[in-house]
């Protein structure tokens, strides 16, 4: 019987946990911008090569 008492304990403490992680996180603006990180990464590619295009050509005058 003790074992139970000591596992909802801990249980309880885990959610507590979990309660201020979201809590703290919800605060600190973690979930502010949504969209933003979904389509980054189809903008990053294009910034890559056009930048290296440019190296290229500026080797190549040289």
């Amino acid at each position: 019987m003790e074992i139970i008492f000591l596992l909802i304990a801990i249980s309880i403490g885990l959610a507590l946990f979990f309660l201020f992680s979201f809590l703290w996180a919800t605060k600190t603006g973690q979930f502010e911008d949504t969209y933003g990180p979904s389509v980054r990464i189809l903008f990053d590619d294009e910034d890559l090569a056009t930048k290296s295009m440019s190296n290229q050509k500026s080797e190549q005058c040289n």
